[in-house]
């Protein structure tokens, strides 16, 4: 990694956060609400990550505009519902705090690039006490969702640091052709919801297996 690296953008769901399990029950409840057979676990776990109505498409190419707007519909409204219950099953995984603590007394900026709404985000940043740790956030509401690189592109712009001292760190495919899209390196993490071989073939320059490998990666 160079070594005047000066901004890391993360992904959140797969990445930081183990999300897939409010998303997995709210598209379940969707499609049993809209009456329409749900594909499986793993379908909708590979999705994680895009924006929703682009990831609903994924999961049900073969349905119509309408059905897919109605999939949307009910998904949201489940998911806004899981949010409010105080035993919301979203955890960091394993030493994602310390990471992120120490990444920022190393005076790298942070960000993120994520599928999430941006209140989905916040909401996440806020219950984990992580919300004053980063500078720039990008989501699915403020433009194109991945693998288009303008999520990468805003917070380059926002922070005023050269796509050459940039890294993104994600779980997916999705996220390491984005970061490829914006002519910035890539660190791929075995823990989320992409293989390895993917995370490989999509671009990655680096694959790591713990958060706690990036602290060294970043100062090589």
């Amino acid at each position: 990694m160079p070594n005047d690296l000066k901004l890391a953008i993360f992904d959140c769901d797969g990445t930081l956060v183990d999300g897939q399990h409010m998303i997995i029950s709210s598209m379940k409840m969707a499609s049993e609400k809209c009456n329409i057979p749900y594909p499986g676990d793993e379908s909708v776990r590979r999705i994680v990550g895009l924006s929703l109505y682009e990831a609903i498409t994924k999961v049900y190419p073969d349905l119509k505009e309408v059905d897919h707007s109605w999939l949307q519909k009910e998904f949201i409204e489940h998911f806004q519902f899981l949010r409010t219950l105080d035993d919301q099953h979203e955890p960091l995984y394993d030493g994602v705090r310390e990471v992120i603590l120490e990444l920022d007394r190393m005076g790298i900026l942070l960000g993120i690039a994520t599928g999430k709404s941006s209140r989905g985000l916040k909401k996440t940043l806020h219950n984990h006490g992580l919300e004053g740790h980063f500078v720039t956030l990008n989501t699915a509401d403020d433009g194109p969702g991945k693998p288009d690189p303008s999520m990468i592109n805003v917070a380059l712009a926002e922070t005023g640091v050269k796509k050459e001292n940039a890294v993104m760190i994600g779980d997916t495919s999705y996220d390491m052709i984005m970061a490829k899209q914006a002519g910035v390196r890539s660190v791929g993490v075995t823990w989320g919801y992409h293989e390895t071989h993917e995370l490989i073939s999509s671009g990655a320059h680096h694959i790591i297996s713990h958060i706690s490998e990036l602290v060294e990666l970043m100062k090589e």
